[in-house]
């Protein structure tokens, strides 16, 4: 079975046992408050490598695979994030040069409420948290399973109402060469932009993620606040979110921009659909020796295929 309720799983059916019994004492169920007091506790003023908090009272989703979990260690250890460097593990090398608080997000373009920038307790505090366990795949054929702690993206939108022009969801990640090391190397053009159609914004599975394994994200992961998308490449899942624009026209992604020939704006996992260098066809999930057979939309069709129904999906990769 790919996706199971709520319901019909138990976290220690899914959770490494290590992990399960050393964290089960705090997920039961919450909201975004909780982890919004737990970020407004720490010390003031500006604070580096923030330490991790325990996320208490986590719902569980019923968007989760029970598929079996990338340890810890694979999690935050193995990344892209050029904004610290190329390397995979540039982003844990020097995840402490990153200051995640204060840390606010600017809300701004096609919608009824006022532009504005909100503290990332403010942005949190109505929203229920879930842990929601998704497959990510890498467009560079390795894959990883991530128990994300997090709530729907569209739930967000729609506090902000949205007008009609708002045809699609630019996301902008921080611009702050003097601790992006990445960024003063100049290996993209930055800030780092994303995109999604709205109709792809407003999808149930659609993730901000504030969180993974009972913790609050590390800032190789994308602290304090990112975006994950299962269905997609896991370059559309931007990290380290300082600004959510609601725009008319198609944003031009940061990869797209950089190598239009080998990444386009819609970026499913498409193992129908090489990369111009590499076979898409499998993918070696992290700590295996073996290849596994890659699935359509990463194995969420259920949820999103319909969202491209008539669309050439070569063309639109």
């Amino acid at each position: 079975m790919l996706i199971k309720k709520a319901s019909d799983i138990r976290s220690s059916e899914i959770t490494p046992e290590r992990v399960f019994y050393n964290r089960r004492q705090f997920i039961q169920t919450a909201s975004g408050a909780a982890f919004g007091a737990a970020m407004a506790g720490q010390s003031g003023g500006r604070l580096k490598a923030a330490p991790q908090e325990d996320i208490q009272n986590l719902r569980q989703s019923e968007f989760s695979t029970d598929e079996e979990l990338n340890s810890y260690e694979e999690i935050t250890n193995y990344n892209n994030f050029y904004e610290f460097g190329l390397d995979k593990e540039d982003p844990s090398r020097y995840a402490s040069d990153l200051t995640v608080k204060p840390w606010t997000v600017r809300v701004e373009g096609h919608m009824n409420r006022p532009a504005a920038d909100y503290a990332l307790e403010d942005i949190l505090q109505p929203h229920t948290l879930e842990e929601r366990i998704y497959r990510l795949r890498c467009v560079e054929a390795w894959s990883m399973v991530v128990p994300w702690i997090g709530f729907s993206l569209g739930d967000l939108i729609r506090r902000f109402e949205p007008t009609s022009k708002a045809k699609f969801v630019k996301f902008e990640t921080l611009y702050r060469p003097e601790e992006f090391r990445g960024q003063r190397a100049r290996n993209l053009d930055y800030p780092y932009v994303e995109g999604l159609r709205m109709d792809e914004a407003l999808n149930p599975l659609a993730t901000l993620v504030v969180g993974l394994y009972g913790k609050t994200l590390l800032n190789q992961n994308g602290a304090p606040i990112r975006l994950v998308l299962p269905w997609k490449y896991g370059f559309k899942s931007i990290k380290s979110i300082v600004k959510i624009e609601f725009v008319e026209e198609q944003p031009v992604n940061s990869w797209q921009h950089a190598i239009p020939h080998e990444y386009g704006f819609y970026a499913n996992v498409n193992p129908e659909v090489n990369h111009p260098r590499w076979s898409q066809a499998s993918e070696r999930r992290i700590g295996s020796f073996f290849r596994q057979r890659t699935q359509m939309f990463n194995g969420y069709g259920d949820q999103v295929a319909s969202m491209y129904e008539g669309m050439d999906l070569r063309r639109n990769y």
